[in-house]
Protein backbone atom coordinates (compact mmCIF):
# COMPACT_ATOMS: atom_id res chain seq x y z
CA UNK A 1 0.00 0.00 0.00
CA UNK A 2 3.05 2.50 0.71
CA UNK A 3 5.44 1.05 -2.20
CA UNK A 4 9.23 0.38 -2.03
CA UNK A 5 9.90 3.82 -0.89
CA UNK A 6 8.05 4.62 2.01
CA UNK A 7 9.51 5.36 5.50
CA UNK A 8 9.58 4.03 8.86
CA UNK A 9 7.08 6.69 9.88
CA UNK A 10 5.10 6.18 6.98
CA UNK A 11 4.87 2.65 8.23
CA UNK A 12 4.07 3.29 11.43
CA UNK A 13 0.94 5.63 10.39
CA UNK A 14 -0.35 3.24 8.26
CA UNK A 15 -0.46 0.35 10.83
CA UNK A 16 -2.11 2.67 13.41
CA UNK A 17 -4.82 3.65 10.62
CA UNK A 18 -5.50 0.43 9.97
CA UNK A 19 -5.78 -0.94 13.53
CA UNK A 20 -2.55 -3.02 13.38
CA UNK A 21 -0.92 -1.61 16.36
CA UNK A 22 -3.46 -3.37 18.96
CA UNK A 23 -3.60 -6.68 20.14
CA UNK A 24 -4.60 -9.32 18.07
CA UNK A 25 -8.35 -10.26 19.89
CA UNK A 26 -9.08 -6.45 19.52
CA UNK A 27 -8.25 -6.64 15.60
CA UNK A 28 -10.43 -8.95 15.48
CA UNK A 29 -13.48 -7.87 17.31
CA UNK A 30 -13.08 -4.55 15.51
CA UNK A 31 -13.67 -6.70 12.24
CA UNK A 32 -16.42 -8.85 13.70
CA UNK A 33 -18.17 -5.40 14.39
CA UNK A 34 -17.93 -4.13 10.94
CA UNK A 35 -18.94 -7.06 9.30
CA UNK A 36 -22.18 -6.95 10.86
CA UNK A 37 -22.74 -3.83 9.69
CA UNK A 38 -21.21 -4.41 5.54
CA UNK A 39 -18.22 -3.31 6.20
CA UNK A 40 -15.78 -5.85 4.58
CA UNK A 41 -12.36 -3.59 4.32
CA UNK A 42 -10.87 -1.36 1.70
CA UNK A 43 -9.02 -2.93 -1.49
CA UNK A 44 -5.41 -2.61 -1.52
CA UNK A 45 -4.59 -1.48 -4.97
CA UNK A 46 -7.48 1.05 -5.36
CA UNK A 47 -8.80 1.61 -1.65
CA UNK A 48 -12.22 1.36 -2.92
CA UNK A 49 -14.54 -0.49 -0.47
CA UNK A 50 -15.02 -4.60 -0.74
CA UNK A 51 -18.69 -4.40 -0.54
CA UNK A 52 -19.22 -1.64 -3.38
CA UNK A 53 -16.24 -3.38 -5.59
CA UNK A 54 -18.67 -6.50 -4.57
CA UNK A 55 -21.76 -4.99 -5.58
CA UNK A 56 -20.24 -3.71 -9.02
CA UNK A 57 -18.92 -6.88 -10.19
CA UNK A 58 -21.99 -8.50 -9.17
CA UNK A 59 -24.53 -7.71 -11.91
CA UNK A 60 -22.02 -9.27 -14.50
CA UNK A 61 -21.36 -12.24 -13.09
CA UNK A 62 -25.32 -12.96 -12.19
CA UNK A 63 -26.14 -11.77 -15.24
CA UNK A 64 -23.84 -14.50 -16.78
CA UNK A 65 -24.66 -17.14 -14.24
CA UNK A 66 -28.57 -16.77 -14.46
CA UNK A 67 -27.78 -16.94 -18.40
CA UNK A 68 -25.85 -19.88 -17.99
CA UNK A 69 -28.09 -21.64 -15.53
CA UNK A 70 -31.19 -21.26 -17.49
CA UNK A 71 -29.61 -22.42 -20.38
CA UNK A 72 -28.97 -25.89 -18.36
CA UNK A 73 -31.87 -26.20 -17.12
CA UNK A 74 -34.04 -25.86 -20.40
CA UNK A 75 -32.37 -27.53 -22.52
CA UNK A 76 -30.76 -30.62 -19.67
CA UNK A 77 -34.52 -31.35 -18.59
CA UNK A 78 -36.10 -32.23 -21.94
CA UNK A 79 -32.72 -34.15 -23.07
CA UNK A 80 -32.52 -36.09 -19.76
CA UNK A 81 -36.54 -36.66 -20.07
CA UNK A 82 -35.55 -37.90 -23.75
CA UNK A 83 -33.40 -40.50 -22.31
CA UNK A 84 -35.25 -42.23 -19.96
CA UNK A 85 -37.96 -42.51 -22.28
CA UNK A 86 -35.83 -43.91 -24.82
CA UNK A 87 -33.83 -46.07 -22.21
CA UNK A 88 -30.94 -48.34 -23.90
CA UNK A 89 -31.64 -47.16 -27.36
CA UNK A 90 -29.97 -44.85 -29.80
CA UNK A 91 -30.90 -41.52 -28.25
CA UNK A 92 -30.38 -42.34 -24.79
CA UNK A 93 -26.73 -43.44 -26.27
CA UNK A 94 -26.16 -40.25 -28.13
CA UNK A 95 -27.59 -38.05 -24.91
CA UNK A 96 -25.86 -39.65 -22.16
CA UNK A 97 -22.49 -39.42 -24.13
CA UNK A 98 -23.16 -36.13 -25.18
CA UNK A 99 -23.36 -34.74 -21.30
CA UNK A 100 -20.57 -37.54 -20.29
CA UNK A 101 -18.26 -35.81 -22.64
CA UNK A 102 -19.26 -31.91 -21.70
CA UNK A 103 -18.93 -32.39 -18.39
CA UNK A 104 -15.44 -34.39 -18.74
CA UNK A 105 -14.30 -30.97 -20.50
CA UNK A 106 -12.36 -28.51 -18.73
CA UNK A 107 -14.56 -25.57 -19.90
CA UNK A 108 -11.61 -23.27 -19.51
CA UNK A 109 -10.05 -25.38 -22.72
CA UNK A 110 -14.05 -25.54 -24.18
CA UNK A 111 -14.00 -21.62 -23.85
CA UNK A 112 -10.65 -21.26 -26.02
CA UNK A 113 -12.37 -23.79 -28.37
CA UNK A 114 -14.63 -21.66 -28.91
CA UNK A 115 -12.62 -18.43 -29.12
CA UNK A 116 -10.74 -20.02 -31.71
CA UNK A 117 -13.33 -21.42 -34.32
CA UNK A 118 -16.22 -18.98 -33.58
CA UNK A 119 -14.29 -15.35 -32.68
CA UNK A 120 -10.73 -15.50 -34.98
CA UNK A 121 -11.61 -18.23 -37.83
CA UNK A 122 -15.18 -17.08 -38.59
CA UNK A 123 -15.15 -13.52 -36.18
CA UNK A 124 -19.16 -14.04 -36.43
CA UNK A 125 -19.23 -13.38 -32.08
CA UNK A 126 -16.88 -11.88 -30.00
CA UNK A 127 -14.27 -13.09 -27.95
CA UNK A 128 -14.59 -11.33 -24.78
CA UNK A 129 -15.72 -8.47 -22.41
CA UNK A 130 -19.25 -7.21 -21.86
CA UNK A 131 -20.29 -5.82 -24.79
CA UNK A 132 -24.05 -6.58 -25.92
CA UNK A 133 -26.09 -9.80 -26.03
CA UNK A 134 -23.88 -11.11 -28.72
CA UNK A 135 -21.20 -11.20 -26.16
CA UNK A 136 -22.60 -13.38 -23.68
CA UNK A 137 -23.24 -16.32 -26.47
CA UNK A 138 -19.86 -17.78 -25.82
CA UNK A 139 -19.05 -17.61 -22.41
CA UNK A 140 -23.01 -19.13 -21.77
CA UNK A 141 -21.97 -21.89 -24.26
CA UNK A 142 -18.74 -22.96 -22.22
CA UNK A 143 -20.75 -22.64 -18.78
CA UNK A 144 -23.98 -23.87 -19.73
CA UNK A 145 -22.98 -26.94 -21.79
CA UNK A 146 -20.93 -27.86 -18.60
CA UNK A 147 -23.97 -27.43 -16.76
CA UNK A 148 -26.26 -29.38 -19.27
CA UNK A 149 -24.06 -32.51 -18.58
CA UNK A 150 -24.89 -32.66 -15.55
CA UNK A 151 -28.66 -31.94 -15.71
CA UNK A 152 -29.29 -34.47 -18.03
CA UNK A 153 -27.73 -37.35 -16.28
CA UNK A 154 -28.98 -36.17 -13.19
CA UNK A 155 -32.94 -36.12 -15.06
CA UNK A 156 -31.94 -39.15 -16.69
CA UNK A 157 -31.14 -41.25 -13.71
CA UNK A 158 -34.03 -39.56 -11.55
CA UNK A 159 -37.13 -39.83 -14.09
CA UNK A 160 -35.55 -44.29 -14.53
CA UNK A 161 -36.01 -44.29 -10.62
CA UNK A 162 -39.56 -42.67 -10.66
CA UNK A 163 -40.99 -44.57 -13.45
CA UNK A 164 -40.43 -47.97 -12.06
CA UNK A 165 -42.40 -46.98 -9.12
CA UNK A 166 -45.41 -48.22 -7.82
CA UNK A 167 -47.17 -45.22 -8.02
CA UNK A 168 -46.64 -44.41 -11.71
CA UNK A 169 -47.39 -48.44 -12.64
CA UNK A 170 -50.81 -47.80 -10.49
CA UNK A 171 -51.57 -44.11 -12.71
CA UNK A 172 -50.92 -45.87 -15.94
CA UNK A 173 -53.31 -48.70 -14.92
CA UNK A 174 -55.91 -46.43 -13.74
CA UNK A 175 -55.69 -45.53 -17.93
CA UNK A 176 -54.30 -41.60 -17.26
CA UNK A 177 -52.58 -40.19 -20.24
CA UNK A 178 -48.97 -40.86 -20.60
CA UNK A 179 -48.01 -37.45 -21.02
CA UNK A 180 -49.75 -36.61 -17.88
CA UNK A 181 -47.60 -39.36 -16.43
CA UNK A 182 -44.82 -38.12 -17.32
CA UNK A 183 -44.54 -34.54 -16.88
CA UNK A 184 -47.22 -34.48 -13.30
CA UNK A 185 -46.29 -37.96 -11.93
CA UNK A 186 -42.66 -38.80 -12.83
CA UNK A 187 -40.84 -35.34 -13.66
CA UNK A 188 -42.49 -33.40 -10.66
CA UNK A 189 -40.63 -36.33 -8.45
CA UNK A 190 -37.82 -36.73 -10.17
CA UNK A 191 -36.88 -32.90 -10.37
CA UNK A 192 -35.45 -32.85 -6.52
CA UNK A 193 -31.76 -33.74 -7.12
CA UNK A 194 -32.11 -31.56 -9.93
CA UNK A 195 -33.01 -28.63 -8.28
CA UNK A 196 -29.90 -29.20 -6.03
CA UNK A 197 -28.04 -29.25 -8.43
CA UNK A 198 -29.01 -26.43 -10.36
CA UNK A 199 -28.87 -24.24 -6.80
CA UNK A 200 -25.23 -25.55 -6.52
CA UNK A 201 -23.96 -24.63 -10.13
CA UNK A 202 -25.69 -21.15 -9.62
CA UNK A 203 -23.81 -20.48 -6.58
CA UNK A 204 -20.85 -21.24 -8.00
CA UNK A 205 -21.43 -19.38 -10.84
CA UNK A 206 -22.14 -16.44 -9.27
CA UNK A 207 -19.40 -16.07 -6.79
CA UNK A 208 -16.08 -18.37 -7.91
CA UNK A 209 -16.63 -18.67 -11.65
CA UNK A 210 -12.94 -17.34 -12.15
CA UNK A 211 -11.39 -19.87 -14.83
CA UNK A 212 -13.97 -18.66 -17.61
CA UNK A 213 -14.10 -15.12 -16.81
CA UNK A 214 -10.46 -14.79 -17.00
CA UNK A 215 -10.37 -16.41 -20.44
CA UNK A 216 -13.16 -13.85 -21.78
CA UNK A 217 -12.35 -11.11 -19.86
CA UNK A 218 -15.74 -10.93 -18.15
CA UNK A 219 -16.30 -8.16 -15.38
CA UNK A 220 -17.24 -10.19 -12.76
CA UNK A 221 -17.03 -11.47 -8.76
CA UNK A 222 -14.66 -14.38 -10.03
CA UNK A 223 -12.45 -12.35 -11.97
CA UNK A 224 -12.15 -9.76 -9.25
CA UNK A 225 -11.01 -12.69 -7.01
CA UNK A 226 -8.80 -13.55 -9.64
CA UNK A 227 -6.64 -10.08 -9.65
CA UNK A 228 -6.95 -10.46 -5.67
CA UNK A 229 -5.29 -13.03 -5.30
CA UNK A 230 -2.73 -12.75 -7.86
CA UNK A 231 -2.03 -9.04 -6.64
CA UNK A 232 -1.87 -9.94 -3.16
CA UNK A 233 -4.94 -7.73 -2.03
CA UNK A 234 -5.95 -9.70 0.90
CA UNK A 235 -9.15 -7.61 2.00
CA UNK A 236 -10.60 -8.41 -1.58
CA UNK A 237 -9.91 -11.82 -1.33
CA UNK A 238 -11.46 -12.32 2.09
CA UNK A 239 -14.80 -10.36 1.21
CA UNK A 240 -15.46 -13.01 -1.73
CA UNK A 241 -14.64 -16.03 0.80
CA UNK A 242 -17.34 -14.62 3.28
CA UNK A 243 -19.83 -13.44 0.04
CA UNK A 244 -19.79 -16.57 -1.64
CA UNK A 245 -20.48 -18.36 1.49
CA UNK A 246 -22.91 -16.37 2.42
CA UNK A 247 -24.64 -16.91 -1.01
CA UNK A 248 -24.24 -20.55 -0.84
CA UNK A 249 -25.88 -20.31 2.02
CA UNK A 250 -28.73 -18.42 1.11
CA UNK A 251 -29.48 -20.41 -2.09
CA UNK A 252 -29.29 -23.88 0.03
CA UNK A 253 -31.80 -22.49 2.22
CA UNK A 254 -34.17 -21.49 -0.79
CA UNK A 255 -33.48 -24.91 -2.78
CA UNK A 256 -34.33 -26.96 0.43
CA UNK A 257 -38.21 -24.40 0.78
CA UNK A 258 -38.65 -25.07 -3.22
CA UNK A 259 -38.83 -29.33 -2.15
CA UNK A 260 -42.07 -28.47 -0.53
CA UNK A 261 -43.70 -27.13 -3.27
CA UNK A 262 -42.44 -30.11 -5.92
CA UNK A 263 -43.25 -32.92 -3.26
CA UNK A 264 -46.13 -32.52 -1.73
CA UNK A 265 -44.63 -35.71 0.81
CA UNK A 266 -42.31 -33.19 2.40
CA UNK A 267 -45.35 -30.57 2.69
CA UNK A 268 -47.55 -32.60 4.06
CA UNK A 269 -44.58 -33.79 7.03
CA UNK A 270 -44.42 -37.24 5.33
Amino acid sequence: MLGQNATKEDYVRLEAELGLDRPIYEQYAVYLGNLLRGDLGRSVRSGDPVSQLIIERGAASAYLAFSATLFSFLFGIPLGVLAALRRGKLPDVLITAGASLFQALPPFWFGIVLIQLVAVKLGVLPAGQMEGLDSLVLPVLTLGMFGLGGVVRLVRTSMLEVLDSEFVLFARAKGIRERRVIMHHTLRNALLPVVTYIGVFFAILLTLDAVVEVVFNWPGLGRMMFDAIVFRDFPVAQGMVLFAATVTIVINLAVDISYAFLDPRIRHGQ
